[in-house]
């Protein structure tokens, strides 16, 4: 049975593997989709080696970087962002394999992302810098609007820290995306301390957190008539793009 699967620590609920698995019962497809929970990254290849008729795999935290130095090719945008969240495996003759990675968060972001932007949406603020953000930094230079990281603490130039957001900056990046895992079920109290009685109907607030579907973030920006979006497409355009790549099937 072909078999793609997905490699993290822990993995616990898996989006994935439901999506997948729905997929291709609905579709009468004769695959399957695992749960690949690694300790150590170092277990990569054993994995491969071990189910053979794997033939893809995503990667989740916390591989999407330390995954890279076991990969033989990266594509243009994984490499540029150094984040890796799909890996297609080819086989090659005498039981070796050739692993090549992907970013498909990029693809899944902007084109959830694209149908609500309007022309006031051509300056971002991205809060949080961690991977995740890499990803939307890369989608939104793509989609041609230019974005500031917003942190807690301070960083390098050209970083705002929250403490700094006003009145003004609000104004004038009516574009919002979360990239921290605020708000996340259990604990779903928490969000990114921005100044939301700045926010207007003309600001977007995207979040890539998408249980609960509506976060406090979210909320708060819808209180102020702004449009709001989680990230559960997100996470669909991706998947759905990562079996593309591993069929061969992506243009």
């Amino acid at each position: 049975m072909r078999t793609y699967g997905l490699i993290g620590y822990p993995l616990g609920h898996s989006f994935s593997r439901k999506f997948f698995t729905e997929k291709f019962e609905r579709e009468g497809k004769n695959e399957q989709y695992l749960n690949f929970e690694i300790p150590e990254i170092g277990q990569l290849p054993g994995v491969i080696l071990e189910n053979a008729n794997l033939a893809g795999l995503n990667v989740t935290i916390p591989y999407k970087t330390a995954v890279i130095p076991f990969l033989d090719e990266l594509d243009e945008i994984a490499s540029a962002i150094g984040a890796v969240n799909t890996i297609l495996i080819e086989r090659t003759s005498g039981g070796n394999f050739r692993l090549k990675g992907y970013n498909t968060d990029v693809y899944g972001f902007r084109e959830s992302l694209r149908p609500l932007l309007s022309d006031g949406h051509n300056k971002a603020l991205v809060l949080g810098t961690g991977g995740a953000s890499k990803a939307v930094h890369f989608a939104l230079k793509e989609l041609g609007i230019s974005s500031l990281p917003v942190s807690r603490n301070e960083g390098t130039a050209g970083m705002l820290t929250y403490s700094r957001l006003d009145k003004e900056i609000i104004a004038t990046h009516r574009l919002i995306i979360n990239t921290t895992p605020l708000g996340t079920y259990p604990d779903t109290s928490t969000f990114p301390e921005i100044p939301y009685a700045y926010l207007t109907p003309e600001h977007l607030l995207y979040d890539l957190v998408y249980n609960p579907p509506l976060t406090a973030f979210l909320e708060r920006g819808q209180q102020q008539g702004a449009t709001v979006k989680n990230g559960y497409e997100m996470l669909e355009l991706q998947a759905l793009r990562s079996y593309a790549i591993w069929n061969g099937l992506q243009d």
